[in-house]
């Protein structure tokens, strides 16, 4: 009876097509048995940090607002904190010019 009952909409399942997780999964089985076993130098995870520092900086270097960062040091001030400041700033010289804390 179609009445009455309602379909369930097919759950979505993605398979993927480049990824092939039991690769992956004994990939990782056999360098944590070289690692046991001391085949695996931890030079090789040396190396490994190595590389992802030059493709970060391959990627900062690339790009123009990534680089004026870095050379800043890093983060800035947010504007979410900078708007905070200004409205600690125009309280106080409310404070200053009214003298009470009321608006």
């Amino acid at each position: 009876m179609g009445l009455f009952s309602s379909r369930q909409p097919r759950r979505f399942h993605h398979e993927y097509i480049y990824y092939n997780e039991r690769k992956e999964k004994l990939k990782r089985i056999e360098d944590n048995a070289r690692r046991e076993l001391g085949l695996l130098e931890p030079s090789d995870e040396s190396a490994k940090e190595a590389r992802n520092e030059r493709i970060h900086s391959a990627i900062i270097n690339s790009t123009t607002h990534l680089r004026r960062r870095e050379e800043r040091g890093g983060n800035a001030i947010s504007y979410k904190w900078l708007f905070v400041l200004i409205f600690v700033l125009l309280f106080v010289l409310h404070y200053f010019y009214t003298g009470n804390f009321h608006f």
